[in-house]
């Protein structure tokens, strides 16, 4: 994916991403309001050696001093000390349940131990603070040896005893909202990706090209207006364009070297904008002044007539079956001559497939330089198949956002099956954001 399909990606699920952003963040506000303040306070202990009662031994007091504390930071959470906190305190909780809420460090370098206690009561937190550091003071003076002389070699003196805090250390309402913003913002965007990652519909011509080799001849610009506007009745100025420039690629991909002038336009399922496609192409051929007719190959859901406002009691089924005579039932609108559907029946496929209908076609080759079939989509049923083989080629409508990656390749593989040609893509119904900057640049 490069940078467009990326923020592509974001404006279609830019709703999915915001409320994933608006949800963790509340959930931040939530957590950090539902949570129990939480104070902490410190009182810090000087661990000092009397350097005069055993400096023929220890080299050094301060030294030694320093080297030990590692010792004292494990002694002042140990059960030793914290029991006579909570027999003096009155506290109901264990040691083990006690050193939960304590943490003893020593600066790096410093024969310092600093006691810090967490609780839910700032006073609390205090006095469990400075009950530590003393019953440090005294287990030391219990445990560890005295000089020759009685005199304790190791001492423990508060240097800062702890004071009772005015401000919580949790919850910190800053950080948590921030870190719910990050979070949001990260698994918004995140899951805007994997769905874009595990969507299979086509929405670009890059998506088109991933699939397959054929030419993508055409993007069709998406069109707010009434369904049956047309390039030369009311259609907005971009769309106008996107068909014209299907009309050059047709020109070239049609009647190139030995190539037939009839074109089945298809899709692969039902709602792709293939009959639009198929009519609003031979309008502007038409316009360009070409000789063009419009045949309403699709004998199961004609809608050729219905979008022109034609007459389609008679048509193709009815000259293929011998019952009307072409003449009698072609129709025109404007420079395009249209030849509708007709009657409905039974066997579609047979009369598409028959020698009748190669018969017409290489009669109706003749006679124009354009003959637009508009058929039923591939997948559902088999007349688009067999008609290509029977016509020059077809043009396979892909609309943008709601065609599948699976679907066109199978059509493509069912005509490629049915040895037809395929001159093309058409990706209709595409949004202006994703044409290139043409329409903006001439409007």
């Amino acid at each position: 994916m490069d940078l467009q399909q990326y923020l592509q990606t974001f404006r279609k699920y830019w709703r999915s991403t915001l409320a994933v952003l608006l949800l963790c963040t509340g959930a931040a506000v939530a957590f950090t309001y539902v949570q129990t303040p939480k104070y902490s306070s410190t009182s810090s202990a000087l661990i000092a050696v009397d350097t005069a009662a055993s400096a023929g031994e220890l080299s050094s007091g301060a030294i030694y001093a320093e080297r030990q504390v590692s010792s004292f930071v494990a002694l002042a959470d140990s059960a030793l000390v914290l029991e006579p906190v909570i027999d003096e305190l009155g506290l109901d909780v264990t040691p083990q349940a006690l050193r939960s809420r304590v943490s003893v460090s020593a600066p790096a370098g410093t024969s310092i131990v600093d006691v810090t206690v967490t609780d839910t009561n700032a006073g609390r937190a205090s006095e469990i603070a400075n009950a530590i550091t003393a019953s440090l003071k005294n287990v030391t003076s219990d445990v560890v040896p005295t000089g020759p002389d009685g005199d304790e070699i190791v001492t423990v003196t508060v240097v800062e005893p702890a004071t009772e805090s005015s401000r919580p250390v949790s919850p910190r309402p800053v950080l948590n909202i921030a870190l719910g913003l990050i979070a949001g913002l990260v698994l918004g965007l995140g899951q805007a990706l994997v769905r874009r990652l595990l969507d299979s519909r086509i929405r670009t011509r890059d998506d088109l090209e991933d699939i397959t080799d054929a030419p993508v001849l055409a993007s069709v610009v998406h069109h707010k207006g009434p369904s049956k506007a047309t390039p030369g009745r009311g259609m907005a100025r971009a769309s106008g364009e996107s068909y014209r420039k299907l009309r050059t690629a047709v020109g070239f991909v049609a009647l190139g070297g030995e190539r037939r002038s009839s074109i089945v336009v298809t899709s692969s399922v039902q709602g792709e904008g293939k009959t639009e496609t198929s009519t609003n192409l031979a309008k502007v051929l038409a316009e360009a002044g070409a000789r063009v007719l419009l045949v309403d190959a699709d004998l199961r859901r004609p809608q050729v007539g219905a979008r022109l406002g034609l007459d389609d009691e008679l048509g193709l089924s009815d000259v293929l079956t011998g019952r009307a005579d072409l003449n009698d039932v072609m129709l025109s609108v404007d420079d395009l001559s249209v030849l509708t559907a007709g009657t409905v029946p039974p066997n579609p496929s047979e009369l598409l497939g028959s020698e009748a209908m190669a018969e017409l076609l290489a009669l109706l080759e003749t006679h124009f330089e354009y003959v637009i079939l508009d058929a039923p989509p591939l997948l559902p049923v088999t007349d688009a198949a067999i008609l290509s083989h029977q016509a020059g080629g077809a043009v396979v409508v892909a609309r943008s956002g709601v065609a599948r990656q699976n679907q066109l390749t199978e059509a493509l593989s069912t005509l490629e099956a049915a040895d037809a040609s395929v001159y093309g893509i058409v990706l209709n119904d595409v949004p202006v954001s994703q044409i290139d900057g043409y329409f903006q640049y001439y409007g």
